[in-house]
């Protein structure tokens, strides 16, 4: 049998590993065991966040049409609730646009339901 000699597969695996977790602090970025727990971790977060973005998303596009609709008379439920009543399907992160960047069309919005 040939001899085999694995160091080059090695070292592709650990600049790879360490590639990974560049910019990360103390031995993290630099020690093959602990570095290959920081990326597990790093990909749980990861996985959690993505989904916690879309909850955090929503929260913020509820809180921006809120702040816009107190001054106009009106409270972000009942703002809501009339949208659904006059059938008109706009959904949150549309309504936050409007209400952020374009707050005369908003009012106007606001102004048809009242």
């Amino acid at each position: 049998m040939a001899r085999v000699k694995r160091g080059v597969a090695k070292n592709k695996r650990r600049k790879y590993l360490l590639a990974q977790t560049k910019g990360y602090r103390f031995g993290r970025k630099n020690k093959e065991r602990v570095a290959r727990e920081a990326i597990r971790h790093a990909g749980v977060y990861a996985f959690r966040h993505r989904r916690a973005k879309k909850r955090e998303f929503r929260n913020l596009w509820t809180l921006r049409i809120n702040a816009a609709a107190r001054p106009l008379g009106l409270s972000y439920s009942k703002l809501i609730g009339s949208l659904k009543k006059n059938g008109i399907a706009l959904d949150r992160k549309s309504l936050s646009t409007l209400a952020k960047d374009y707050p005369e069309s908003f009012s106007r919005l606001v102004g048809q339901l009242k």
